[in-house]
């Protein structure tokens, strides 16, 4: 349809907001509270238009065809004056001291509507600093647009804040006649309103602080960047984020460190808060640069003659690389013959492969699918914990499109299962992975080829008793109670799961994604797991996803001949191995760390996206080893280009990728990788795998799973001075009670072969399990999970704190 906003010809599609179609077409009209991808609060009423002659609200006024807009007229602005004004009454005059001064809201509207008097008046009442833990929330400067509210609660699933009573004084009623309705309004509004956490006087939430990032003045603040920097003085690097798969866009706000020493640093992260989502690790995990002095170049020759002289047998990484610095190992592998090791990225690999060989296709959902469905099937992640951006717009599609949903995993993460009544988890058991694919292909599947077929005989016959209406003879009505069988689903049973519910979810759903995270990528049956999973792709409606589990997990497995270690010399590229040219504290010769490099990633939309280095690096780069190994690129980011057109790359040099979002909010960042052409390309045998029926024999209760606390998604984030903590076995209440352990005592967890000394303590928001963590690399909680994600594991407290 066409709408037209001063004058201005506007396509729309039905059900957008005026105020999102304005945006789209690059028209200003004003609006302080409205966020996009949530729910309209009309708490400022700044986007006031008129529509077809009468007075409406953009972001909560839907399109219609023809409708004729107006935002721009004199009577709007002087409304909007008197708003602008209200809300600088009693606003504290500190800009000069205020951490949001220079890129607030409240001091760019006020000079917008010409805001030059004050004709308003009322008692100031008491608002002292309160302490929400990692951040500060100045009551004085909130002007209760209730931005955090909503973007906790539509956005990232927390629901942790709330409005609470000001306590301040009524606007004097005679104002109303000197006033107009809507400033009167938003007057009365904010003197009755402030806002606080849900529970007491700290929050109790994953501290991903987008709160603070919408809030348009300096009311929330981030406590690490309180009083630290004016916000002009900061140059703002586009990146990556480089702690997990989603790698969406995030800016280094940095500047000198001081007067006496102009070495840059780091001093926050921000966003585009209406079209991206921060994770906590993203936001915080910072300043994690290394100490790098120099080169060392002792070191650097050995290093080069271990290669020259094919010492080396195997490269040791991970995915926390970019992908040219993936592809020079891959080139130096073709050149020298070592094994590339990187066993997460192989399972991947792996997955991926058998995936695409039996579906004919890639994994064809994103995170923008998902963000627009309306039922949601999640299996084999710990989300929350895996990948908390991905979490974020689960929630943002069952709250906004009333969706509907069922979250698979054995721990129960009780935060995230009360975002929605039709959002139900399932704590199906261990082992049960087959059978949720199974289950989903029995459910919705229209033909199954076949060597699936038992999966259509997997029923089971069940009476009940029903009630039979008929008449007697006289033609009363006669109730009677009659035995009937019926069939039912035998994986739905063995889930624990009651197929009838699914009915009720599934009304008037129409957009369907099914999530698959990393139990499956370890699991003994990988295989045939990725072959029923290709089935549904290929058989029912759901689009299916996949998260890749670190960072550039699937660059990797894209530009790498991945191989398991053979005996021989290691040389570790940022791990432990014989030579270590790591980022690790215990290294050889250092390394860069991503946010001292220019680069790209491959996301899990399988889109390359670039970032930039925020800071000098003052070591040798990989780029600088392939030179001295006979490989000629001046800067690593030569590679970008060089990157195979057959593993479906562009030939598109670092320079010309984009970086950004449109104010339509339609992404700009680098380019979809050409996925048909991998698969095209794919050597891969399509023989169908064979289904490993393993079940989990241990003991259900004393099963540990791989996994971090949500936030601290690796060692590269635990180096950060806002994580920086030690491991600790994370457990539920009733795995506390059921072990009979203390909490916050030490624990030794051990198997047959292996122990780790450790202290427990509670995670209070899941039920039925216990986590062991990743992120501190002075453990190795991989000496336990070897062909799975999970493993039951003895305990045993020996002492108390």
């Amino acid at each position: 349809m066409k709408i037209n906003i001063n004058g201005k010809e506007c396509l729309a599609n039905d059900g957008d907001y005026v105020l999102q179609v304005a945006r789209a077409n690059d028209i200003f009209i004003p609006a302080i509270c409205y966020l996009n991808d949530c729910s309209p609060t009309l708490a400022c009423r700044m986007c006031m238009v008129e529509i077809d002659g009468k007075r409406s609200y953009a972001c909560n006024t839907k399109v219609k065809d023809g409708m004729q807009v107006l935002s721009n007229t004199k009577e709007l602005w002087d409304e909007r004056n008197a708003i602008m004004q209200t809300y600088c009454i009693n606003h504290p005059l500190q800009c000069g001291v205020c951490d949001k001064s220079g890129e607030c809201e409240l001091q760019n509207f006020t000079h917008k509507a010409q805001v030059d008097t004050q004709n308003h008046w009322i008692k100031e009442i008491d608002r002292r600093h309160q302490d929400w833990g990692a951040l500060q929330y100045d009551p004085s400067l909130c002007i209760v647009c209730e931005r955090c509210i909503t973007v906790c609660k539509d956005k990232i699933g927390d629901s942790e804040l709330k409005t609470i009573a000001r306590g301040g004084d009524a606007p004097d009623k005679d104002f109303k006649d000197t006033m107009s309705k809507d400033a009167y309004a938003v007057w009365t509004k904010f003197q009755k309103s402030l806002i606080a956490p849900q529970n007491g006087t700290t929050l109790d939430c994953q501290e991903c602080a987008e709160c603070v990032s919408v809030c348009p003045t300096g009311a929330i603040i981030n406590k690490n960047f309180q009083y630290r920097s004016n916000a002009w003085e900061l140059t703002r690097i586009p990146a990556s984020n480089p702690h997990s798969s989603d790698c969406e866009l995030m800016y280094y706000d940095v500047k000198q460190k001081s007067i006496k020493d102009n070495t840059k640093m780091v001093y926050r992260v921000s966003n585009d808060f209406h079209f991206t989502t921060l994770n906590k690790a993203a936001r915080f995990a910072y300043d994690i640069a290394s100490d790098c002095k120099g080169k060392d170049e002792v070191e650097f020759n050995r290093l080069v003659s271990l290669f020259k002289d094919n010492k080396i047998k195997n490269v040791k990484f991970n995915s926390y690389i970019t992908n040219e610095e993936a592809y020079i190992l891959e080139l130096l592998r073709q050149k020298y013959g070592f094994n590339l090791v990187n066993n997460e990225a192989l399972c991947f690999q792996d997955f991926l492969k058998t995936f695409c060989a039996h579906s004919g296709s890639f994994y064809n959902a994103s995170s923008d699918d998902v963000k627009k469905s309306d039922f949601i099937v999640i299996a084999g992640s710990f989300l929350r914990h895996d990948n908390p951006t991905l979490s974020y717009k689960v929630n943002n599609a069952i709250v906004m499109n009333k969706g509907a949903g069922l979250y698979f995993h054995p721990i129960k993460d009780t935060k995230f299962s009360k975002i929605a009544k039709n959002f139900v988890s399932v704590n199906c058991d261990y082992g049960k992975e087959a059978q949720v694919l199974e289950f989903i292909l029995q459910y919705f599947a229209k033909d199954l080829p076949q060597d699936l077929a038992y999966i259509k005989d997997a029923f089971y016959e069940e009476q009940i008793e029903v009630e039979v209406k008929s008449k007697d003879a006289e033609g009363n009505e006669i109730k009677e109670k009659k035995q009937e069988t019926i069939k039912k689903s035998s994986l739905a049973k063995e889930l624990g799961f009651d197929e009838d519910k699914l009915k009720d979810l599934l009304l008037k759903k129409a957009n369907f994604t099914l999530i698959i995270g990393n139990d499956y990528f370890y699991h003994e049956n990988a295989k045939y797991l990725a072959y029923l999973l290709a089935n549904i792709q290929k058989l029912t409606d759901f689009k299916v996803m996949l998260i890749p589990p670190r960072t550039n997990t699937l660059g990797v497995s894209l530009l790498c001949k991945l191989s398991k270690a053979s005996d021989g010399f290691t040389l570790g590229y940022n791990e432990r191995g014989d030579f270590s040219f790591s980022n690790d504290e215990h290294n050889n010769l250092a390394s860069s760390n991503l946010l001292e490099q220019e680069g790209t990633f491959v996301n899990y939309d399988k889109r390359l996206v670039p970032t930039n280095a925020a800071l000098k690096f003052k070591g040798y780069y990989l780029n600088d080893l392939a030179n001295a190994l006979g490989l000629d690129a001046l800067y690593t980011i030569e590679y970008t280009e060089q990157l195979p057109k057959d593993k479906g790359f562009l030939n598109i040099a670092f320079d010309d990728l984009t970086n950004h979002y449109d104010n339509a909010g339609n992404n700009h960042r680098g380019y979809l990788i050409d996925t048909c052409e991998f698969v095209k390309n794919l050597k891969q045998d399509n023989q169908i795998p064979q289904n490993i029926k393993s079940t989990c024999e241990c003991k259900k209760d004393d099963i540990v799973i791989l996994a971090n606390p949500i936030g601290n998604l690796s060692k590269y984030t635990n180096k950060s001075s806002f994580f920086n903590e030690c491991a600790s076995l994370y457990a539920s209440k009733d795995y506390l009670a059921k072990h009979n352990l203390k909490e916050n005592s030490m624990v030794k967890i051990y198997d047959d072969k292996d122990e780790i000394i450790i202290k427990v303590v509670l995670d209070k928001n899941i039920e039925n399990g216990a986590y062991l963590p990743t992120f501190d690399d002075k453990i190795n909680p991989y000496k336990f999970f070897k062909t799975r994600r999970y493993y039951a594991l003895n305990i045993k407290e020996i002492s108390y704190e």
